[in-house]
């Protein structure tokens, strides 16, 4: 399973924040926003992963991430030249997804809840060709909505509806196989000027190979591409942690956990910040004894990369 990372775009949304640097790289409260997609796909246990962003902003996020080796993953960079919309994604990674699946997600997408990182690793291992998970939103004609029946199996589905046939929107996170990059290819350019991931997700459908993973009550899904929702995330992130003691979206911290980083390595990062609270926040971490009982006992709750741990 590869992973994809959709970073790119003009952020018009946020101008002027956006003028002179890409949105992914603002910052959610403590850290920049590309780190919630990436720890996303991190928890679910991918390691080889995609960035697609901007030939402006490429550079920025090499100097940020790096080729990912620092956190036991390998990051690999593609520029997007006009943004064509999310299953242009699939288009520019053909090479780099090769004939393995696939696993795509927006880089302004933030999830949190209890057993997210279970219900991923378990949609990723256990699917068969596409997987779209759907939460419960207020008003769903303002997104890409899902139908299901009782047997939470897909009935239909329509992007943007006056009247809504339900009030689950598609998040931005999907899980296909490798015919994904054959359907995007086929796409034509919607009224929007733009490549609907909704037309691949619909493609799917026809051949009654699409599921949906419903998020329910106690998650928390964001969209941090507005100046409101980036406010609001930023105020979500920031109040858990200071409640619970945990960083969500820590890179640092996942790597560790997952067995990528020694003490040393994850020491020496945090005394390189040491003088604010996420340097002090890693070096506390390699301090602990018994790190991976505490790991353990841990695991069942929704403290890290805005997902349960593993």
């Amino acid at each position: 399973m590869k992973g994809i990372i959709l970073a790119g775009g003009t952020g018009s949304r946020l101008s002027p924040s956006t003028n002179s640097i890409n949105k992914h790289l603002l910052a959610v409260y403590d850290k920049p926003m590309i780190y919630y997609p990436l720890s996303i796909l991190m928890l679910g246990g991918i390691k080889e992963i995609m960035i697609i962003t901007t030939a402006h902003d490429r550079s920025r996020f090499e100097e940020l991430l790096g080729d990912g080796s620092t956190l036991g993953i390998s990051l690999t960079y593609h520029e997007q030249v006009e943004p064509n919309g999310i299953p242009e994604a699939l288009i520019i990674g053909e090479k780099f997804i090769g004939n393995d699946d696939v696993t795509l997600i927006l880089g302004d997408n933030i999830f949190y809840g209890q057993g997210f990182t279970n219900i991923l690793r378990s949609a990723i291992q256990s699917h068969d060709h596409a997987t779209i998970f759907g939460y419960r939103v207020k008003d769903p004609r303002r997104f890409g909505v899902v139908e299901f029946d009782e047997q939470q199996k897909v009935v239909s589905l329509e992007e943007k509806p006056e009247d809504p046939k339900s009030d689950f929107a598609v998040t931005g996170l999907y899980i296909y196989d490798n015919q994904a990059v054959k359907m995007a290819k086929k796409l034509h350019l919607s009224a929007r000027g733009e490549l609907e991931i909704t037309d691949v997700n619909k493609a799917y459908l026809t051949k009654d190979q699409l599921k949906v993973q419903l998020l329910g009550r106690g998650f928390a899904w964001m969209d941090a591409g507005t100046h409101e929702s980036l406010y609001e995330a930023s105020e979500f992130v920031r109040n858990i942690q200071q409640r619970q003691g945990f960083k969500l979206a820590c890179l640092e911290e996942i790597s560790f956990y997952m067995g990528y980083l020694s003490k040393e390595v994850l020491y020496k990062k945090g005394k390189s910040m040491e003088k604010n609270d996420y340097g002090q926040y890693l070096m506390e971490i390699a301090g602990r004894k018994h790190s991976q009982q505490y790991w353990d006992s841990i695991e069942r709750n929704p403290v890290l990369g805005l997902v349960e741990n593993e």
